[in-house]
């Protein structure tokens, strides 16, 4: 008897709602992104022996508490990424689905609120002495030193929403500057723009632990001299652009990477540890000129597209999509 075989016949049904954010009225490519996930996950599941039901989440919480109770899964797979496009909303579907009481794939509530606050997540990351770049908020313009580079990023979005290259600007860029008084400090904050390599690493959860996934790296192929080195908004989704062609990820690494790639491993695990991560994560770090990592961001729950990175590392590592799913169910029975 397989696995998943196993596991079904230890469960009250074999039932799985997939709870996924209602798209917008006008919604755009990184919003339309979740359907695709949905696709993927549900035929997955049902390859798993799961019967699905798609349940979609919006303000109307009502409607979704009444679709889950009537279906009554054995567990919900959660792909909520916002709430009427916000992201900062997205804790919300777990907060439901506690009330509930019934288990649900990815990161905990508590994980989920602290991860997609970018402010929260640096301070949480500071506190446990797991390097992050330097930051100041919008109400600590004075703080700005003008021999530094910055880059403005939004607290809570993810996916490069709200962040392009025409948010890195210079500390003695007066007019820039000035400009800021007029942003929302509760949106939007100052982070040290780190000049050198970016790295977007996968982990993967289970009943074994923590596994952490090939390691992969961004490379900006042929970007001019003064134009920073991000993957912004445009990289990500704006196909046709100069951005997009030009931003690469590679798996390929030389041996003097090994201790740098080792210590992104190890760093990694810390974060999994410190925000009680589970399911499936991406942590995205920048590596300065002298080696030094520093997180970013810590993605719960990221992206399972075929063109996203936790798929593209899955495939480097030798997994299957299906593979991959039973180790995220497997964690959602982990107390």
């Amino acid at each position: 008897m397989l696995r998943s075989e196993k596991r079904i016949n230890n469960m009250k049904n074999n039932k799985v709602v997939i709870l996924f954010n209602k798209l917008s009225e006008n919604p755009q490519a990184d919003e339309l992104d979740v359907l695709t996930q949905v696709n993927l996950v549900a035929d997955t599941l049902k390859e798993l022996g799961y019967v699905i039901s798609e349940v979609p989440f919006s303000f109307n919480i009502n409607e979704a508490i009444k679709q889950i109770k009537e279906i009554d899964p054995c567990f919900v797979f959660n792909l909520v990424e916002s709430i009427d496009n916000k992201g900062e909303l997205c804790y919300i579907s777990p907060a439901i689905l506690n009330y509930l009481q019934i288990p649900y794939s990815g990161v905990h509530l508590e994980g989920m609120f602290i991860t997609t606050n970018k402010l929260l997540t640096k301070i949480n990351l500071k506190s446990n002495g797991i390097p992050t770049a330097d930051w100041i908020e919008l109400n600590e313009l004075k703080k700005i030193d003008p021999s530094v580079r910055y880059i403005l990023k939004p607290i809570w979005e993810d996916a490069s929403i709200g962040l392009d290259f025409d948010s890195v600007f210079h500390g003695d860029d007066k007019v820039y500057i000035e400009k800021l008084k007029n942003v929302d400090r509760n949106k939007f904050f100052i982070e040290k723009y780190i000049e050198g390599r970016e790295f977007n690493i996968s982990v993967i959860g289970g009943k074994n632990g923590p596994e952490v996934m090939p390691h992969a790296e961004m490379q900006f192929i042929n970007f001019p001299e003064d134009k920073p080195k991000i993957l912004g908004y445009s990289a990500k989704w704006v196909e046709d652009t100069f951005e997009h062609e030009r931003t690469k990820r590679t798996f390929l690494f030389n041996e003097n990477d090994k201790v740098l790639l080792d210590k992104l491993s190890e760093i990694c695990l810390q974060c999994w540890k410190v925000f009680n991560l589970r399911g499936y994560v991406r942590i995205d770090f920048r590596v300065d000129n002298e080696n030094n990592p520093y997180v970013l961001e810590v993605n719960a729950n990221p992206c399972l597209s075929p063109d996203g990175g936790l798929y593209a590392a899955i495939q480097q590592k030798g997994y299957s999509f299906k593979q991959v799913m039973e180790k995220v169910i497997e964690d959602v029975f982990i107390q």
